[in-house]
């Protein structure tokens, strides 16, 4: 397992400290989980499980070029 010195100013390390504590994580857990969030090559999983769930929410292009609806008189510009 490999180590990496990185220098924080303060206030960034008592922020980093606090969401680690609230996770209840240690920091180097809580820091992995925000490096391997980062350089992720792949979409998580939640967001893979969205891709076609709305699939009969919208209309087709048929269904719209049916009923275009009223059209309103522009603006002279």
């Amino acid at each position: 397992m490999g180590q990496i010195t990185i220098y924080l100013d303060s206030k960034t390390e008592m922020k980093i400290k606090k969401a680690a504590k609230s996770s209840h994580l240690s920091v180097s857990k809580w820091m992995v989980n925000i490096i391997d969030e980062k350089i992720a090559a792949e979409w998580p999983l939640d967001i893979v499980n969205l891709a076609g769930s709305w699939k009969n929410d919208f209309p087709t292009i048929e269904e719209i070029r049916e009923n275009p609806g009223q059209d309103y008189p522009r603006e002279d510009l």
